[in-house]
């Protein structure tokens, strides 16, 4: 099995624990110096596994890049930081950051804090997927209700017919109800 690829995101240069406890535990390392730089490219360059930021306080556009590569890539982000202000930690939650660890850079934590931050971001992954499966089920229900309606509407039909008639016509069109409903909807809009 490969070894997880960690980018280090460092503005504390003169700090090389984190580098060697991680590197002590097998995981492949890029270790940049955090200023001036453009976090979005070097994910999108790099394709880390996670990224760990090592620093004395989350900047808005620290905190932005990080809200655009959760958007756009989905990685874990691990944050060791010294400023535990309650608005900060709260901006840092806001943009995905898995584990915001305040004054807490010791060694013998660093791999559990890494695993703990994978699973969590994982355990929140599948609840996002589940939460996205969810919305697009409303909305297709949403979809059949309203192409009902006009079934019901336009041919008399009870709301179990048109249930019927709309389930005959997609499994006859090979396309799913909810397409299906998209038709019929779109059919009715064009002849009004």
């Amino acid at each position: 099995m490969n070894p997880l690829k960690v980018l280090i995101l460092d503005e504390i240069n003169a700090d090389k624990l984190l580098e060697q406890t991680l590197q002590k535990h097998g995981y492949e390392l890029v270790c940049l110096p955090l200023q001036k730089l453009d976090i979005s490219r070097v994910v999108e360059s790099l394709r880390p596994g996670i990224i760990v930021f090592n620093l004395y306080k989350p900047t808005k556009k620290i905190l932005s890049s990080i809200l655009e590569i959760n958007q756009n890539h989905a990685i874990p982000v691990v944050m060791f930081a010294e400023d535990q202000d309650t608005e900060t930690i709260n901006q840092v939650i806001k943009a995905g950051v898995s584990a915001y660890i305040v004054d807490g850079l010791e060694t013998k934590r660093i791999k559990s804090i890494i695993d703990i931050a994978i699973a969590r971001f994982k355990e929140q992954q599948l609840l996002k997927e589940e939460l996205k499966k969810t919305k697009s089920k409303l909305e297709e229900r949403k979809l059949i209700d309203r192409a009902k309606g006009i079934l019901i509407k336009s041919k008399g039909f009870t709301e179990d017919e048109a249930y019927h008639a709309l389930r005959k016509l997609a499994m006859e069109r090979h396309v799913a109800i909810g397409e299906m409903a998209k038709n019929v909807i779109a059919m009715a809009d064009l002849l009004k």
